[in-house]
């Protein structure tokens, strides 16, 4: 099959005279008819916008699958025996009563970590402003007040930051403080629940024999070490916002994987080798404690109002070498 010849562009003429101000620099482009527009590529966020659009056409579906196989069986139940109907009709009632009230507990938990979130950003634009401007970062520490102002943990801590906030005239100087005054007694709540988390399971790795059975251990210890670092930022996450939370904490440990290998993981993973030519299983307990430091660190990057700035941010080595003293400790 012989392919067509490509047709040949007829020259343009660009006419010049003497008070022209026409160079190759500035003239207009050369049109090329044989050259169609591309289409547009639909962006990353258009997609992921349709593919969540799956999650509540499917729930809406599978809703009304339910609703209408309780209705059908409450019906034909109610038609030959009506004490029988009566009580599949109340517990139908009850039960619908229970998952509305389920449903407003988790929209509750998805809007508190929602809050978490919108604050954690306009702390971040805050601190992108000029240092002499005082609105943005005034307005953002009025907010992380108002978050914490029913906590009784975080009263001494605000006390102090309306003490010596007066003077400042800093934007960076007001958002250090309240960095070091409000959430400092918070993060050393989040380090300690690590550490506990980082010593059960290496406790649990090095003294179950089942490899399942020391799996799921380790999965549920991980789990509840994510909604106690969000309870202690003030997210309180339900089992939504549990998911969420933690698809978020994978995607940021996938994202800062090559940090954490340049950071000191890989020194509790050298140190768990080392171990292992001793004791695998206690050398595999450092490994998995090392491991479930990281997850902890990551949620509290995630639940955290306000980024590290001030605040160093807690090395998995430390934590891994205070959880393994523990371990010695209450032995």
């Amino acid at each position: 099959m012989t392919q067509s010849p490509t047709p040949r562009r007829a020259p343009q003429v660009f006419v010049l005279d003497s008070a022209s101000t026409l160079t190759p620099a500035t003239a207009p482009p050369i049109a090329d008819p044989d050259i169609t527009p591309t289409q547009t590529v639909p962006s990353a966020t258009e997609r992921q916008r349709k593919i969540s659009l799956i999650w509540p056409v499917g729930m809406a579906l599978l809703g009304l699958m339910v609703s209408v196989t309780l209705w059908d069986f409450t019906t034909s139940l109610m038609a030959r025996n009506a004490v029988l109907g009566t009580l599949a009709l109340g517990l139908t009632g009850l039960l619908a009563i229970l998952f509305l009230l389920a449903l407003l507990r988790e929209s509750a938990a998805l809007l508190r970590m929602r809050k978490l979130d919108d604050l954690r950003g306009q702390i971040i634009q805050a601190r992108a402003t000029a240092p002499d401007q005082m609105a943005a970062p005034q307005t953002a520490v009025a907010a992380l007040r108002g978050l914490y102002a029913h906590r009784a943990d975080c009263a001494w801590g605000l006390a102090r930051l309306a003490e010596h906030q007066t003077g400042l005239m800093d934007g960076d100087a007001l958002l250090d403080l309240a960095e070091n005054e409000v959430l400092t007694p918070l993060d050393a709540q989040a380090t300690q629940a690590i550490e506990t988390a980082a010593r059960q399971v290496a406790t649990i790795t090095a003294f179950v024999p089942l490899a399942l059975a020391d799996l799921a251990a380790v999965l549920f210890v991980n789990l509840r070490l994510i909604r106690r670092i969000a309870q202690i930022y003030g997210g309180r996450t339900g089992w939504l916002g549990s998911w969420r939370l933690i698809r978020r904490i994978m995607v940021h440990l996938a994202a800062t994987g090559a940090m954490a290998v340049g950071d000191d993981v890989i020194q509790s993973v050298l140190g768990g080798n080392l171990l292992a030519k001793l004791s695998r299983r206690f050398g595999e307990g450092i490994v998995n404690a090392a491991l479930s430091a990281r997850v902890g660190v990551a949620a509290m990057e995630l639940c955290r109002p306000m980024p590290f700035a001030a605040s160093p941010r807690p090395r998995v080595s430390a934590l891994v070498t205070r959880a393994l003293a523990g371990v010695f400790t209450h032995s």
